[in-house]
């Protein structure tokens, strides 16, 4: 499938987003033309920082990736992700082939405008809302700040800005992967556990 092409389904997938997103007048009207490009390409993203990541990762790194992507996705359909998480992040393809930092704790809960994340300890968070797109995806959109600093609204049509697709998992886990975001790597995932 050419680009245009994946880049047209998402937009479809995008203008036909429910949920949240009515709240705050359509994700269509939200997100930048950037992050829609980052979501068309995200495939092609996910499957080169994986395997520059499994090429020069240390093998106990390419052990804990493996755990990090395993379980299938699951519908979100009656499931409650509202309450507190631990939420580390690993980074993929950048000046390091595959890290991964530390547990966190993160927040979801339910605002006006629908599910509302929050990273809330470490030096770099993010906050941001997740809409709807389709029975096992999420995309959230969301900006990234440093603890100094007041959570940021997206968006903010710079580095800040910070798109990704979740997934719920069958283990009960939830992995936000973010392709090609603006600092440090090709590719990160966020996964949260109970």
């Amino acid at each position: 499938m050419t680009r245009a092409a994946i880049a047209s389904v998402v937009l479809m997938a995008l203008a036909g987003s429910a949920g949240p997103a009515n709240a705050t007048g359509g994700i269509e009207s939200l997100i930048t033309d950037i992050d829609r490009q980052r979501l068309a390409a995200f495939d092609e993203t996910r499957t080169r920082a994986i395997a520059v990541a499994r090429a020069r990762g240390a093998p106990a790194d390419i052990a804990q990736l493996d755990e990090i992507l395993d379980g299938d996705p699951v519908s979100f359909s009656g499931a409650d992700l509202t309450g507190n998480w631990q939420c580390r992040i690993t980074k993929l393809d950048g000046p390091a082939a595959l890290v991964t930092y530390s547990w966190f704790r993160c927040r979801i809960t339910e605002s006006g405008a629908g599910l509302y994340l929050e990273k809330l300890t470490g030096s770099q968070r993010v906050t941001g809302h997740f809409f709807d797109d389709g029975d096992k995806r999420l995309i959230f959109l969301g900006a990234g700040h440093y603890s100094y600093e007041e959570p940021l609204p997206y968006p903010q049509n710079n580095e800040r800005d910070e798109v990704a697709f979740a997934f719920l998992l069958d283990d009960g886990r939830l992995r936000l992967e973010f392709p090609a975001p603006h600092l440090e790597s090709r590719f990160d995932i966020m996964e949260l556990r109970r």
